[in-house]
């Protein structure tokens, strides 16, 4: 059987929640404060995956406006009960600190491409929830419970209720079900029936080195739960060499061969999801060679690599946002952008790191090194009104390479560093700006080699590309510099085009193209 090489989703894809229906796998991943909201793969051979939908579009089912950062869509669980597709997920409003303001809720669609429903609210009790589908029909909620007393810990355990789809709401007891092991930070429960046996697999040991997926069964759903003889079926905890780290948020299924398999995340240009093969002995779970996660995996497909290596060149030719684009946490997106004209045209919002209201359209960075380019027609007024090229992991995390305007009105160029912002939010202005004629487009231009080095290029209208400014640490764009504590930062690093317009007059830039350029190197884990 062939092999394929981890991670099958590059780059930020968290949280993955796995599913069969027939022939068709899907997998969906947290997106956390980018909109739409969550992402779902499809593959027909576990090798080759696109991305189908991001079902949360509307406003109804989603406003992140003043979502802080790693808050937002969190652990999304897709099922299917025979009959239509289910989807949980958690808006988190608030995560730092003894409170977690965590929101549950559940939409449903007939099938993958939606349409999907208006949510329905089912709690805010803990985060991380899923929901299980038993063999007489009915449906249980299982989730996380958050205890800000610490007692004992905050994180307090496995919460089970019966979920009413008639009625769209919880009923019956709630139960706190299983408390976790000593690792602790119990969370992402999810629960499998085979044999006779309940199962439930749960993340612990939080996002950092000690992530693990902790396995348990019992005969009753109700509990008590007997944890696995080897306790952890998937982590690197105590693998530091190990070529896949921070592994522990898992997803089981099983293929039509009836052959099971796992599936984990670590933070390695975000969180990504990789995929593990697993067995059944004595009525438990294994990871194959586990539990440290395998570099390389049999699957039955053969995944096509060129599809990783190819430039993609964004032409804004169509009225829709190519889908490998998001934004950031609202859902009136015709207030910051537009792809009419064959351009895609940004209006001046707030400013960049704004929880609220900011311009930013980007996507996700998948390899090690790459460049992108763009073309900006821009006339600024003043220095509070700048638009350009931005690499982008957070409000305390970004690089940007920005036209704006002297107070005089002079145009110019320059560069803002959020390095070492924390807790202040302090721009760094690492570059002299540069003046450039008062009209024309401008190129910018990035490139990033091997997640660690970042150098920034313009050219004004009919010139050659130049440098700009100095080598940053292109690794400032990760969890570990995310602005937060341990297990803090959730996210991973964009590439794309931001405007602001601090006047608050909405002043209006052009972008004619985006261009993302992989560059094959030794830095990448892929072979050439």
């Amino acid at each position: 059987m062939p092999q394929v090489r981890n991670p099958i989703l590059p780059g930020f894809n968290p949280d993955p929640s796995i599913l069969r229906v027939g022939e068709d796998y899907y997998i969906a991943t947290s997106t956390f404060e980018w909109y739409p909201g969550v992402q779902i793969h499809h593959s027909k051979d576990l090798a080759n995956w696109e991305l189908v939908v991001r079902p949360l579009t509307r406003k109804s089912q989603l406003d992140m406006r003043g979502d802080p950062d790693s808050c937002g869509i969190w652990a999304p669980c897709l099922s299917h009960d025979g009959d239509k597709f289910w989807l949980v997920y958690t808006d988190v409003k608030r995560k730092d600190g003894s409170f977690k303001d965590a929101h549950n809720y559940i939409v449903n669609a007939p099938k993958i491409e939606g349409p999907w429903s208006d949510p329905v609210y089912i709690n805010s009790s803990g985060f991380d929830p899923s929901l299980f589908h038993d063999e007489d029909g009915k449906k249980w909620f299982v989730n996380m419970m958050w205890d800000h007393r610490r007692r004992p810990r905050l994180f307090a355990g496995i919460a089970l209720q019966e979920f009413d789809p008639v009625e769209g709401k919880l009923v019956g007891k709630r139960a706190n079900i299983f408390q976790g092991t000593e690792l602790d930070l119990v969370e992402g429960p999810h629960l499998y029936k085979r044999n006779g046996w309940y199962y439930l697999l749960t993340a612990e040991g939080g996002t950092a080195y000690e992530h693990a997926c902790t396995f348990a069964r019992s005969r009753s759903i109700w509990g008590p739960y007997e944890v696995h003889p080897q306790k952890h079926v998937v982590t690197s905890k105590n693998a530091p060499f190990a070529a896949l780290q921070r592994s522990g948020h898992g997803s089981i299924v099983e293929t039509s061969d009836g052959r099971p398999v796992g599936q984990d995340r670590r933070c390695v240009l975000g969180r990504e999801t990789a995929i593990q093969e697993g067995y059944w002995k004595d009525d438990w779970f294994y990871v194959k060679n586990g539990p440290v996660p395998s570099l390389y995996t049999e699957v039955p497909g053969v995944r096509d690599d060129k599809v990783y290596w190819e430039e993609k060149n964004y032409k804004f030719d169509n009225k829709e946002l190519h889908k490998d684009f998001q934004w950031l946490r609202t859902p009136e997106p015709d207030r910051i952008f537009s792809t009419e004209n064959r351009k895609l045209t940004l209006i001046g919002r707030e400013s960049i790191g704004s929880w609220f209201e900011q311009s930013l359209v980007a996507r996700r960075q998948t390899h090690f090194s790459y460049d992108a380019e763009t073309v900006i027609d821009f006339l600024p007024e003043d220095e509070r009104q700048f638009a350009g090229l931005v690499a982008y992991y957070s409000r305390y995390n970004f690089f940007y390479l920005a036209v704006t305007a002297h107070s005089d009105g002079e145009r110019e160029i320059y560069v803002m560093s959020s390095e070492a912002s924390w807790p202040d939010g302090d721009l760094a202005f690492p570059v002299q700006p540069i003046k450039i004629p008062r009209t024309g487009k401008v190129k910018l231009a990035l490139a990033i080699r091997g997640g660690q080095t970042l150098q920034f290029s313009y050219a004004v209208e009919g010139g050659e590309l130049q440098k700009i400014g100095k080598v940053f640490d292109a690794s400032m764009l990760s969890d570990e510099c995310g602005g937060h504590q341990a297990h803090g930062s959730f996210t991973g690093a964009f590439v794309g085009v931001a405007c602001s317009d601090l006047n608050g007059t909405a002043k209006r830039a052009d972008f004619d193209y985006f261009t993302y350029r992989p560059v094959q190197d030794v830095a990448d884990r892929y072979e050439i």
